[in-house]
């Protein structure tokens, strides 16, 4: 099939948080090769904020296909939307059968995806998906479909908020009186999968260590997180300030501005601080960066115990230890972390110098 002249572009990503995070540099990349007359992506309602400001973004639509976007019926009622919007071209980084017929189903006249997906067959054009690359280049490999090289478009994810957001960010650090140049660290102890979370004693020590020789420590989450912040708050001896479910997600990204360091879990929070240049400690316990999902940048220092042969268990770790010994998780030590903290430290602190 021909491709269409400035197309009306959509692209499909409903995956979790961190696909989305993952998923701009390919939205920067169509954006300027193709010169779509818009370009719209479709996304959950939890991934939504992260595209609302982006620049390369024109609209962005929501598929609730964990509500009332369910079944064949929230299937249906989903691609009629799309249907109505009169896109010409979809390009599908997410590589879910639900996807592919989505995309056919709302009559999308040229679509592009992956091989691998299960539903390789209802796409136009398809490519392989690189196993062995970050997440990033796999996805950027999309782009071959089109005849173009997708190394020079291998750049940092890319996300951005409003001015509303930032203000909601200053409002939260006025109230703990921590509106002042000094300097801040944002510590993320959550995780959907259990056994990609750093121990609760871990992160309890490490926000008191931080705050003891560093500077204020900012704990922080969404909503689903609370019990395991409040945990390590708790074990801090109240150390820190407690944020979670305190920040929308723009918020939370300008949070993440005023921030020098993130320590965060394999998680989406490790993606949201690469997306806005702030360097990032990722700590990976039951997955390891070799899945393709390490953050994406020089100023990042990942923590692990790389001596586990039961690594990775699991492309997202799991709700439980298969072993039943929590190696993973436990042998990390907070002195491991304080160590990649030191080092990120010095060396973002050289490249300020030089």
């Amino acid at each position: 099939m021909q491709l269409p002249a400035h197309p009306r572009l959509l692209v499909a990503q409903t995956g979790f948080l961190g696909d989305t995070i993952l998923t701009t540099p390919l939205l920067s990349a169509l954006r300027q090769a193709l010169a779509p007359a818009s370009l719209s992506v479709l996304t959950t309602p939890q991934a939504a904020p992260l595209l609302a400001q982006h620049p390369d973004v024109d609209a962005v639509v929501v598929d609730a296909k964990r509500t009332h976007g369910r079944g064949l019926g929230g299937l249906m009622r989903t691609a009629r939307q799309l249907g109505r919007q009169s896109f010409s071209l979809a390009v599908a980084p997410h590589k879910s059968l639900r996807t592919a017929l989505l995309l056919a189903l709302a009559g999308i006249p040229y679509r592009v995806g992956f091989r691998q997906s299960p539903g390789w067959f209802l796409y136009h054009r398809t490519t392989l998906r690189d196993s062995q690359a970050h997440e990033v280049e796999r996805i950027l490999s999309l782009l071959r479909v089109f005849g173009l090289d997708p190394r020079p478009y291998a750049v940092r994810p890319r996300v951005a908020y409003g001015e509303a957001a930032r203000r909601k960010a200053q409002a939260l650090l006025k109230r703990y009186q921590l509106d002042t140049p000094q300097p801040l660290f944002i510590v993320c102890p959550g995780s959907v999968w259990f056994t990609k979370r750093w121990t609760v004693e871990g992160y309890a020590g490490l926000v008191q260590a931080l705050e003891r020789s560093y500077g204020r420590v900012l704990i922080c989450g969404g909503p689903d997180d609370l019990p395991v912040t409040r945990a390590v708050h708790s074990q801090a001896a109240g150390r820190g300030v407690n944020l979670t479910g305190q920040a929308d997600l723009q918020t939370f990204m300008a949070l993440i501005d005023r921030a020098r360091l993130v320590v965060s879990n394999d998680s989406a929070p490790m993606h949201l601080a690469v997306a806005r240049g702030v360097p990032v400690v990722a700590i990976f316990c039951a997955t390891t960066p070799s899945l393709g999902y390490g953050p994406y940048s020089p100023q990042s220092i990942i923590v692990e115990r790389k001596e586990l042969s039961c690594r990775p268990c699991g492309r997202h770790g799991g709700p439980r230890c298969p072993r039943r010994t929590e190696a993973c998780m436990r042998l990390i030590g907070i002195h491991d972390v304080l160590a990649g903290v030191d080092q990120l430290l010095c060396s973002t602190a050289s490249h300020a110098e030089s």
